[in-house]
C-alpha cells in the first residue's frame, strides 16, 4: 500500500497529570507492558502500512526510547520504517508546534520526499483496534479527497469531540469542534458522530489546505481546517462501527474505542482489559497489540500504582 502515515504524538496531556510530568501522553504506560502509542502503531503495522512517521514534541525522550527498543529493531527486518520526527527549526519563538495542523504543515517535506499516493494522519492517544485498509477502500470507493474516521458517541458527551453532520451518502456537510449543541444522528438522535482524530488525505489536497490554513493563521485540524474543508472539498465520514477485526470475541465490546484523555478515562480503559472476559482483549493473536518491552512493563507497574 503506497501510503505514508503521520502519527500525531506530541500531546502534553495536561488532564493526565501527574502521569505526564515525565512522559508525553502517547508514551504513557497502559497495561501489560504496552504504551498508549502502541495501539495506533499496531493498527498501522497490522494493516501492512510500512512507512510511519511519529511526530513528537512534548517530553519525547521516553517515546523515542520506546519506539527504538520495541518497534524499530523488531520491524525493520519486515521492511517497516518507523521514524520519530521532532519539530524542525522555525523562526524565533515558533520552535514548538502550535497545533495538530501546524505539526503536519511544518513537516510537509516528508510528503514531498516520500511522494505517497495517500497520506494518513492519525492520533496517537486512543485505545482501539482498526484495520486501516478498510478505511482506505471506503476512501477510494467514495472518490474522496478527505476521509474522517467517525465513532458514535452519546449526545451528552458529544460536546467534548469534533462532531460531523453528514448526508445519507456519508458525505460530510459540516464539522464543528466541540459544539455546545452537537448535531445528532438522524436515525439515532441519542448519539452523534464524533471524529476519532484519524484522517486520510489525497496528498495534493493535504498540501493545499495546510498552506491555506497557515495563511489564515490556523494551526489545528479540528478548530481551523476541517470546518472549512467540509464546505469546499469531497469529505466523507468512515463509520468505525463497520470496521471488522479478526479474532474479536463475542464477549468483547464490538467497535471498542476510548479517548483516554483523563485519569478517570485511562483507569477505566485499563480496567476494560482485565479479567477472564475483558471488554478489550489484549491477547488477540490475530490482531496483536505490539510494543511490549521490559522498560514499558516496569513503567506500567510504577505509573499504575501512582494512578491507583
Amino acid at each position: 500500500m503506497d501510503l505514508l502515515a503521520l502519527v500525531l504524538a506530541g500531546g502534553e496531556g495536561t488532564r493526565l497529570h501527574p502521569l505526564t510530568q515525565q512522559h508525553a501522553k502517547p508514551a504513557l504506560p497502559f497495561a501489560e507492558g504496552r504504551r498508549i502509542v502502541d495501539f495506533v502503531l499496531s493498527n498501522l503495522v497490522n494493516s501492512a502500512i510500512g512507512r510511519i512517521c511519529v511526530l513528537a514534541q512534548y517530553k519525547p525522550e521516553s517515546l523515542v526510547e520506546h519506539i527504538e527498543s520495541a518497534w524499530r529493531s523488531r520491524f525493520a527486518a519486515q521492511g517497516v520504517s518507523i521514524e520519530v520526527v521532532l519539530p524542525p527549526p522555525a523562526s524565533p519563538g515558533a520552535a514548538q508546534y502550535k497545533g495538530t495542523a501546524d505539526a503536519v504543515y511544518r513537516n510537509l517535506d516528508l510528503i514531498r520526499r516520500h511522494a505517497p499516493e495517500l497520506v494518513a494522519v492519525f492520533a496517537a492517544d486512543h485505545v482501539y483496534r482498526m484495520d486501516v485498509r478498510q478505511m482506505v477502500r471506503f476512501h477510494r470507493q467514495k472518490r474522496a479527497e478527505v476521509t474522517i474516521a467517525a465513532v458514535r458517541v452519546p449526545l451528552d458527551i458529544a460536546p467534548s469531540f469534533g462532531i460531523l453532520d453528514m448526508d445519507g451518502d456519508e458525505r460530510v456537510l459540516a464539522f464543528a469542534e466541540k459544539p455546545q449543541r452537537p448535531a445528532p444522528i438522524p436515525a439515532d438522535p441519542s448519539r452523534a458522530y464524533a471524529s476519532m482524530g484519524n484522517y486520510l488525505f489525497e496528498p495534493r489536497t493535504l498540501v493545499d489546505v495546510l498552506e491555506q490554513t497557515a495563511l489564515r493563521g490556523g494551526s489545528d485540524f479540528g478548530r481551523d481546517l476541517l470546518p472549512v474543508l467540509s464546505r469546499s472539498r469531497r469529505v466523507f465520514a468512515y463509520d468505525f462501527s463497520a470496521n471488522r477485526i479478526p479474532g474479536v470475541k463475542k464477549s468483547e465490546e464490538q467497535g471498542y474505542w476510548r479517548d483516554v484523555g483523563t485519569l478517570e478515562a485511562l483507569m477505566a480503559a485499563r480496567n476494560d482489559v482485565l479479567g477472564p472476559h475483558p471488554r478489550f482483549n489484549l491477547q488477540n493473536r490475530r490482531w496483536p497489540i505490539h510494543g511490549v518491552g521490559l522498560a514499558a512493563r516496569r513503567d506500567s507497574q510504577r505509573d499504575g500504582a501512582l494512578a491507583g
